[in-house]
């Protein structure tokens, strides 16, 4: 049963009757460019074919009150909402409703149903496609248009930073707003400004679950931000998109911040090759730049695990594949690869192989597609 099908019926289990308004949101997962979004860097994203669905319907009641087909009880959000923010997926929900309230939407109450195929914690921005598909459905439930991608996406980060305490950038939320099918995305996340780059023919795009989570809030992600952010004070500079690789080299950053500035430089320059080798159809050029990404992020950023090393390292053996690297924050969850269509099924079950062989544990692997980004409707059927 699919996302929207199950979100459906999870509301009128609880609600009775019928869902006025779907909002869809889905998945996304980064094909290099990690650890740049918050230094104002490049970034190549693409949404992908997994989602998460918000099923609702308005109540003359000031609040919000909405379950999960996978998560047990409700959540309930008093309008506007009141900290301190409630731990788990309600947060995200609280967060969305609080930000768009204090960007000046009035919002109505509403009781609703979410359904996702996202998996969570993977490294395929579950929290950042719930966010949007709340932000999405609570404005079309209000009567009100919501603004255009790179606004929409800096509310939802905007609820993640200030209401949940996760210090993200904005890849995660503009990729899922502004995703197009067939197509990865360049990011500039200082501007905002995106470039759609069409995809290959011929290649799949294999996301490689370790099945390893974590928790962002309480990981190492913030304080490796903190090292960034530290090293573009000493560097002079609002963020490391404003130094390249030699000047860091000579400022002489003591480490951890040496090694944290080195890998955002040079992965900046990373994901500009490769936005240039994908829009060529250079699948081996863009192989070798995920390749030397994931040296980056294992070495400078250590942003890997044992686990993600066996399963790139099992992806990377594959010769069907043109390259494969940890994705997302790190610490756990997921790896991309980029690989022959043709052999996408074959290399998924290889990989898994050899990565129960060399861990003991199981992986599931996703051939994804590029999708579309966020959108709403009101239900007609």
């Amino acid at each position: 049963m699919s996302a929207r099908q199950r979100a459906v019926e999870r509301f009128a289990a609880a609600w009775g009757g019928r869902p006025e308004v779907l909002s869809r949101a889905p998945g996304r997962v980064n094909l290099i460019g990690d650890h740049t979004d918050h230094q104002d860097g490049f970034v190549l994203p693409m949404a992908v074919d997994r989602e998460v669905w918000l099923a609702l319907r308005t109540v003359d009641d000031p609040r919000v009150r909405i379950v999960s087909a996978e998560e047990p009880g409700a959540v309930t959000v008093a309008l506007p909402p009141e900290g301190p923010p409630q731990r788990g997926w309600g947060g995200y929900i609280e967060g969305v409703l609080w930000s768009l309230g204090e960007a000046g939407y009035t919002l109505g109450g509403w009781e609703g149903a979410v359904a996702s195929d996202v998996p969570v914690g993977a490294g395929l921005s579950s929290s950042a496609a719930l966010e949007l598909a709340v932000a999405l459905g609570a404005l079309a439930a209000s009567g009100q248009a919501p603004p255009d991608d790179g606004v929409l996406a800096r509310l939802a980060q905007r609820a993640e930073n200030d209401w949940v305490g996760m210090s993200c950038g904005i890849m995660d939320q503009l990729a899922v707003t502004a995703g197009r099918a067939g197509h990865a995305l360049r990011i500039d996340c200082r501007t905002l400004e995106h470039t759609p780059v069409p995809m290959p023919a011929g290649v799949a795009v294999l996301v490689l679950d370790t099945g390893t989570r974590r928790e962002l809030a309480s990981s190492a992600y913030n304080s490796r931000r903190a090292d960034c952010d530290d090293a573009a004070r000493r560097l002079g500079v609002a963020a490391l998109r404003d130094v390249d690789a030699e000047a860091v080299a000579a400022a002489g950053l003591l480490d951890p911040l040496g090694r944290r500035a080195r890998h955002v430089v040079t992965e900046n320059a990373r994901v500009n090759a490769a936005a240039d080798a994908l829009a060529a159809g250079d699948c081996a050029a863009f192989g070798r730049l995920m390749s030397a990404s994931h040296a980056s992020l294992r070495d400078d950023y250590e942003a890997s695990t044992p686990e993600l090393e066996a399963i790139v390292s099992a992806a990377a053996a594959q010769p069907a594949c043109y390259g494969a690297r940890l994705t997302g924050a790190g610490f756990g969850g997921c790896a991309v690869a980029l690989v022959e269509a043709d052999s996408a099924a074959a290399v998924a079950a290889a990989v898994s192989d050899a990565y129960h062989e060399a861990t003991g544990q199981r992986s599931t692997v996703y051939v994804c597609e590029a999708a579309e980004g966020a959108v709403v409707h009101r239900r007609q059927e």
